[in-house]
């Protein structure tokens, strides 16, 4: 698995749906700033808004375990030209931001163990009925 880099491409505003609907004072994103860049991988950076890593991280999982590695690209090319890559948002209606998803040569390290596959039926089964 490798990193990915997130860049924050655009904070943008909806001012005539805020007026509507949000609360009073209500302006662009105060998370995150444009320009902004964070390493991820299976895991939501840290100082990166919780919300819209909920709205990306299928692109960066994807792109971390080798989407386009080979030249494929997203959805069958009718999104994205460029391999490797993935332009988002997160899910923010009155104020989205932008994001740019690149995968990149780093190899990630991981920092957990992780719990090994047992079938069912084995002695390291599941006990949860059904499983």
């Amino acid at each position: 698995m490798n990193k990915c880099k997130i860049t924050v491409l655009k904070k943008t505003f909806q001012p005539d749906l805020a007026e509507e609907y949000g609360a009073r004072g209500l302006g662009p994103c105060p998370m995150l700033r444009e320009g902004q860049e964070f390493l991820a991988d299976y895991s939501c950076p840290a100082g990166f808004c919780a919300e819209a890593w909920k709205a990306v991280y299928q692109y960066v999982f994807a792109l971390a375990h080798g989407m386009g590695q080979n030249g494929e690209l997203f959805y069958y090319g009718d999104w994205i030209r460029k391999p490797g890559v993935a332009i988002c948002s997160c899910n923010d209606g009155l104020r989205p931001v932008l994001f740019k998803i690149e995968r990149t040569e780093l190899k990630s390290d991981l920092d957990y163990t992780p719990v090994p596959y047992a079938r069912r039926g084995s002695p390291s089964g599941s006990s949860v009925q059904g499983q």
